[in-house]
């Protein structure tokens, strides 16, 4: 059971409660945690909260490639993309998400689509178009964080026309698409919204 009561389904068929699939290995999913929201800053605070999210990222072996605040049926929310190493063959899978904090739970909604036997093609004809220098960047939200997943120009949004089939596009373009159709139940707008620990002096 989540409070997501409300979710634009078109095209994709039901595994389990709670998770769907399009029939092309992406995979819709909704949750619900009874538990205080493990973020490092509050929506109020972005630069703190993208800097943390990626430091966490990195820290267990992925990137993250943008995190961007909005508004799911009218509550503040996290919106995040982020890349992983698939644990099973080559290549990685990328999970984009929704996170809507209330104070002491939270509901997600998540889309995540991996590499299939043809990887890396995106990133290698990327980096021979833009050349070595131009290709790896330092992270976007701290130019100090390190480990995990490089940050590089072929996860920039500009190529998603030229990949229309890549994971990355595919995730990118259905939780754009199903955002507007996300409804929250009334008792869980109605929560204390989230405030996150202070920041260490």
């Amino acid at each position: 059971m989540t409070p997501i009561t409300g979710l634009d389904l078109t095209g994709f068929s039901a595994l389990e409660p709670g998770v769907w699939t399009d029939g092309q290995g992406l995979l819709l999913s909704v949750h619900f945690f009874d538990l205080v929201p493990d973020l490092p800053a509050s929506l109020g605070e972005p630069d703190r909260l993208r800097y943390g999210l990626a430091w966490s990222a990195a820290k267990a072996g992925a990137g993250l490639i943008e995190a961007e605040l909005g508004e799911v049926d009218s509550l503040p929310a996290v919106r995040q993309l982020v890349k992983v190493p698939q644990t099973q063959g080559h290549g990685q899978a990328f999970v984009g998400s929704w996170t809507i904090p209330r104070a002491r739970c939270s509901a997600v909604v998540k889309v995540q689509a991996g590499e299939g036997r043809t990887t890396g093609l995106r990133e290698a004809l990327i980096l021979n178009e833009v050349g070595p220098m131009h290709y790896f960047t330092a992270h976007p939200y701290g130019a100090d964080i390190t480990g995990g997943l490089p940050s590089h120009a072929a996860d920039d949004e500009r190529w998603d026309a030229r990949f229309p089939d890549h994971p990355l596009t595919r995730v990118r373009a259905v939780l754009r698409r199903i955002t507007p159709s996300l409804a929250l139940h009334e008792s869980f707008k109605g929560l204390p919204p989230f405030a996150a620990p202070a920041a260490r002096s």
